[in-house]
């Protein structure tokens, strides 16, 4: 079994239309050729035995490319739990719960279980998995875990091999799946929720978007604001910075956070002895970073050098009082001494049940990486460019610069997207959640979106740690839940400050989001 140190620094370390939008289902199919897609009848089934009966699933087809509706198609998993409520009922709220990369198939039941009464009497939930995700013709590009690994740091000696690594993906991915990748994009998820909403028969969707969710929530309203209704967008990407952005944007956020902790476990010398000041607390912490360089640190049987440490931390920096147990305990290894033996772990919530689904076991990673690179066109295709960049942001941002700057897959992906990345700017009437202390979509992340979608406002919460609000019990649900019964928005932007103590921890977060393989104890990519 996995010892007390290594369990816990695991735990914390953690796109212009082609077509024109969907038009009535009473088109003839001359004039409109999705028509076929649009009058689907779904075949709803149980989903599980194990789960309730009124949560249910089916599948239908989706367009691989929208420019060819009448080509090649793909299965997409749709599923829902309908509310009981006919009286109160409104519609659907669509549920993602981020990525990309991530299954949201299996979210109505997790999401009926936060979220309150008065919401689920409003609409029926509804999740899929998005196209080349999960069940909905899922990709894969056969990947090794040691490829699977990307959060790579920048150094001159393995540069060589790092670009390697990129490429290699990049092949595989293009030998595996060919013109597919092209269109596993955010604009044609956003088309495919287009169809999903024509299936169930609504007129209009709401929606309840995570992380990268927000993105695609964002892109949905911009391609189809007659059939936006009401949008929480929770923990948000900025559209202005997808997709490498989004990548740097975490070493950004990262400085702050760990200049509040070096302060908070200055304050606390006498718990962590790690520093009586920040700039001691600072010392400490890259002096733990250069001896595990020099000759990496023994963390009951794991082997850290500086880099694992670096990257392995960013997230728990957000979260005070973690990063400052982990710390401490790194430090008492680096010096040879043992555990501290009455150390209790926290533990993550259960993913998500599969239903048995047999997917790749890359598939997240695949989707990833299909997206981030087909949604833009702005990866640099020159590989010094981002030796340049790696150089440059490890001294703007010590922690992490390197890492997020390095070489990635995108330089090297075969076939570009389908379509240019969209550019949103739109007035849509969007409710936007951004915790202050966010490590994946950090809070200069959620003030882009607003900045793009002027008809939103925007509640952040003062004090709070972690990725995903809305279903956590914090101070911002009482507004997302205002919003989607009554339709009524906050008069303006809007801040209120999470429970006392709530910024110590990156607490153990129910709302079932993504975990990217290979990376420990973070929830979610964006």
């Amino acid at each position: 079994m996995r010892n007390s140190r290594i369990a816990l620094f695991l735990a914390v370390s953690a796109v212009t239309t082609l077509v024109p939008a969907l038009t009535p289902a009473t088109a003839s199919a001359a004039e409109n050729p999705l028509r076929p897609y649009l009058q689907q009848k779904p075949a709803w089934h149980r989903c599980d035995t194990a789960l309730p009966a009124s949560f249910q699933c089916a599948t239908i087809k989706v367009p691989l490319d929208y420019g060819r509706p009448g080509a090649k198609k793909l299965d997409l998993a749709i599923s829902r739990m309908r509310t009981s409520s006919k009286k109160e009922r409104r519609g659907v709220l669509l549920l993602n719960p981020g990525g990309p990369g991530g299954p949201g198939a299996d979210m109505p039941p997790y999401m009926a279980d936060e979220l309150p009464k008065s919401v689920k009497d409003k609409y029926d939930l509804v999740g899929f998995d998005p196209r080349g995700i999960g069940r909905s013709s899922p990709v894969g590009c056969g990947l090794t875990s040691d490829e699977r690994n990307w959060e790579r740091p920048y150094k001159a000696e393995t540069f060589t091999k790092d670009v390697k690594w990129a490429r290699t993906v990049a092949e595989k991915c293009d030998k595996r799946q060919g013109g597919k990748l092209r269109h596993i994009t955010t604009r044609n998820t956003a088309r495919d929720m287009d169809v999903i909403r024509a299936v169930l028969g609504e007129k209009k969707i709401s929606y309840l978007g995570y992380s990268y969710g927000t993105y695609l929530g964002a892109v949905y309203t911009q391609m189809f604001p007659k059939r936006s209704d009401r949008f929480v967008l929770d923990s948000a990407v900025d559209p202005a910075r997808v997709w490498r952005g989004m990548i740097q944007v975490w070493a950004e956020g990262a400085e702050p956070a760990f200049t509040r902790w070096a302060e908070w476990t200055a304050a606390r010398h006498a718990t962590y002895k790690l520093g009586r000041t920040p700039e001691a607390v600072r010392k400490t912490f890259y002096g733990l970073v250069a001896q595990a360089d020099r000759k990496p640190i023994d963390l009951d049987g794991t082997l850290l050098t500086g880099d694992d440490i670096r990257h392995g931390l960013r997230g728990a920096f957000f979260g005070t009082r973690d990063a400052a147990e982990v710390v401490a305990e790194l430090r008492k290894a680096a010096a040879g001494a043992p555990s501290s033996a009455d150390r209790k772990l926290r533990t993550s919530e259960p993913v998500p049940p599969s239903f048995g689904r047999t997917v790749p076991e890359d598939n997240g990673d695949a989707g990833f990486w299909a997206v981030v690179c087909a949604d833009t066109r702005a990866w640099p295709r020159d590989p010094e460019q981002y030796r340049k960049d790696a150089i440059r942001d490890k001294a703007r941002y010590p922690l992490y610069g390197d890492f997020a700057s390095h070489i990635k897959p995108c330089a090297f992906w075969k076939k570009s997207g389908s379509e240019p990345a969209t550019r949103i700017g739109n007035q849509a009437r969007a409710l936007i959640l951004q915790n202050e202390w966010d490590s994946q979509t950090p809070l200069t992340s959620g003030e882009g979106l607003r900045r793009a979608m002027k008809g939103a406002k925007m509640v952040t919460v003062a004090g709070g740690v972690g990725h995903g609000i809305y279903g956590t019990k914090s101070c911002a649900d009482k507004t997302a839940t205002t919003y989607l019964t009554t339709g009524k928005l906050p008069r303006k932007d809007m801040t209120c400050k999470a429970v006392p103590a709530a910024d110590e921890r990156n607490a153990p977060n129910r709302l079932p989001l993504p975990t990217p393989p290979g990376i420990p104890g973070m929830v979610s990519r964006f």
